[in-house]
């Protein structure tokens, strides 16, 4: 039986817009002394006696429930399909979103594609509309502060028609500051528009480690201090559109080879490696006033050696991020329902732990039951003061002020259309893609292809997921660009794990046209992808290599004479390197990582800034 001190089921009436302003007035006030604004005597910031009022005014209940963001099934906040619906019942024992914020008070929701909350623009912005309504309906109803992972490259929750960019590690290759701001500002428009306020990104991890699993390409890189300039740029573009960016995974999870989704991942960096590697995009991003920042689920001894993960640990969030880093900000927990954070502690004890290690926002627990009941219970037993509490509450409350929540939850669902996706966004998009695109390698200067020398061309290789960004598979974008280009280009999808049939097969073809294009991904020794371009290669057509994810495939891919990389196999990344590969546009971009030799892994083959023009 689910404990709530309301007892709404969701069915008061909306309050007027003039019950919603009274009971937000003056929420944004500021006393004005000499010009500059001030809080009021015993309060930290502007604004937050208002705050404060309405903290006070809360349940305890309704407290914890401002803590959590949780998922939900569903298109529509009050109508989902019916499959949503039952998926709903199983997981969260509601129907949908509406009854989950009528039940639980959450105080966020987190959208993703597969949870079918982000089929289009206009779609996203009445989801998000629903959702305001119905938790404005509650007694005391406060604004949900709507979220999502749109790091954009191989993350992104809103595809097509939203504008997507390159991914963190291509903005890395472009290595241009002004991008990353200008992708953050139109993107949080975008976001903003759809009603989502508050956006998981950018990654602030320093990828050293090329064997990471669940980092690589959503870094910007192995050099801390480019890393860092980025992170802040990107944070004043999102930040300047009234979207709260999120500096994640704290305090670094670059130097892993276990995916924390699935296992506790352990940092061995010394204290003194953190301070000059991890550490310094998150003080960039503090220095950039950071909305919010992202736990890592990983065990960090040098900064506490309990055993602990980063996201449960008071020395490492308490300690060092508000102590020592001095962020004052909101601190949330990466999804609660990752193994790394399970390892140790119960799914009812978790929750507890994080708030007493400094969290502020608790995100999709596994089970929300289980979650919300612990952090009730461990208040009403004396483990956690509702002081505690408040104090989280106050941060996410200042933050939902400062985004103008609490003055007007809602968006125009009708004019969507007017930012989303918009030519001038998509131009921009365009233009700083041309300018990632990395040239590792071009024997004999075989690029750029001429469409008098080679106008038949072969496109063959991986078929990875499709991120958000995407309309098909590589080849098939790729074979698409080059065909507008002028090329006669032929798709043939050999997959990430082609069979000798299939190897085979592509080498027949390759024997009828004049050049061949290889989308390749995470390339490993041995592998058939390796037997597959060892082969058409060996046909004596020209081949040209296009590394769709890791920059690192050249390095077992010795006899190709000419490789791209891309950093992402989404179209607009997709589609540059084809302007590249026609020669319509020259590579631009330079290595933000080292490429090491496959088999000397202590020597660099390629370093960073590595980069070819023509």
């Amino acid at each position: 039986m689910h404990q709530t001190g309301t007892g709404s089921t969701g069915n008061a009436a909306r309050p007027s817009r003039r019950t919603v302003l009274a009971a937000t007035a003056g929420v944004t006030a500021t006393v004005t002394v000499g010009g500059a604004a001030h809080a009021a005597p015993g309060d930290k910031k502007p604004g937050d006696k208002q705050l404060r009022a309405l903290i006070s005014g809360m349940t305890l209940e309704e407290k914890v429930g401002q803590l959590f963001v949780m998922r939900v099934y569903g298109h529509s906040a009050t109508a989902p399909d019916q499959a949503d619906i039952d998926a709903n019942l199983k997981e969260i024992g509601v129907a949908t979103a509406a009854e989950l914020v009528a039940r639980y008070r959450v105080g966020g929701i987190i959208y993703f594609t597969w949870a079918h909350n982000t089929r289009d623009p206009r779609q996203i912005a009445e989801l998000s509309n629903g959702i305001q309504r119905a938790s404005l309906q509650q007694p005391r109803g406060l604004p949900v502060l709507i979220a999502t992972d749109q790091e954009h490259g191989a993350v992104c929750r809103v595809g097509k028609p939203a504008t997507l960019f390159p991914g963190a590690m291509a903005i890395g290759a472009g290595r241009s500051r002004t991008d990353a701001r200008t992708l953050g500002r139109i993107s949080g428009a975008e976001l903003r528009a759809m009603g989502i306020r508050q956006d998981y990104s950018p990654d602030a991890d320093v990828n050293v480690n090329p064997a990471n699993p669940v980092i690589g390409v959503r870094s910007f890189g192995a050099d801390p201090q480019a890393v860092a300039g980025l992170v802040a740029a990107e944070v004043q573009g999102y930040q300047a559109a009234g979207v709260a960016a999120t500096a994640k995974h704290f305090p670094g999870h670059g130097d892993t080879a276990v995916d924390s989704h699935f296992g506790f991942p352990v940092i061995t960096h010394s204290r003194e490696l953190w301070e000059k590697l991890d550490a310094v995009p998150f003080r960039a991003a503090v220095k950039a006033g950071i909305d919010s920042v992202m736990t890592a689920h990983i065990q960090f001894p040098a900064l506490d050696d309990s055993g602990d993960p980063a996201t449960l640990s008071r020395p490492v969030l308490t300690g060092i991020l508000r102590g020592e880093l001095g962020y004052d900000g909101v601190v949330v927990t990466d999804s609660l329902g990752m193994q790394g954070v399970r390892t140790k502690y119960g799914d009812d004890r978790v929750p507890v732990l994080a708030l007493k290690a400094g969290v502020d926002q608790l995100l999709n627990p596994p089970s929300l039951d289980v979650a919300w009941n612990a952090v009730l219970r461990a208040v009403k037993e004396g483990e956690l003061t509702e002081a505690r509490l408040d104090e989280s509450i106050l941060r996410i409350l200042r933050l939902k002020s400062r985004l103008g929540l609490l003055e007007q939850p809602y968006v125009d669902a009708a004019g969507v259309h007017r930012t989303v996706g918009i030519p001038p966004h998509l131009d921009a998009a365009d233009r700083i893609a041309e300018r990632t695109t990395t040239l590792l390698v071009n024997e004999g200067r075989l690029l750029p292809l001429s469409r008098r020398t080679h106008p038949r061309l072969l496109v063959v290789g991986a078929d990875p997921a499709s991120p958000s960004g995407t309309t098909g598979p590589p080849t098939g974008v790729l074979a698409a660009a080059l065909t507008e280009l002028g090329f006669t280009a032929t798709a043939l999808t050999t997959g990430t794990a082609p069979s000798e049939a299939t190897v085979a097969k592509a080498v027949t073809a390759a024997r009828n046209v004049d050049a061949v294009v290889v989308a390749t991904y995470n390339v490993t020794a041995g592998s058939g992808q390796q037997t597959l371009v060892e082969r058409l290669v060996g046909t004596g057509r020209p081949v040209v290599a296009i590394a769709v994810r890791n920059p690192y495939d050249i390095a077992v891919l010795p006899s190709v004479k000419s490789c791209l990389a891309t950093y992402s196999w989404t179209d607009v990344e997709l589609r540059a390197a084809a302007r590249v590969v026609a020669g319509r546009v020259g590579p631009r971009g330079r290595l933000p990582v080292p490429v090491q030799r496959a088999d000397d892994p202590a020597q660099v083959l390629y370093p960073i800034g590595h980069g070819l023009t023509y």
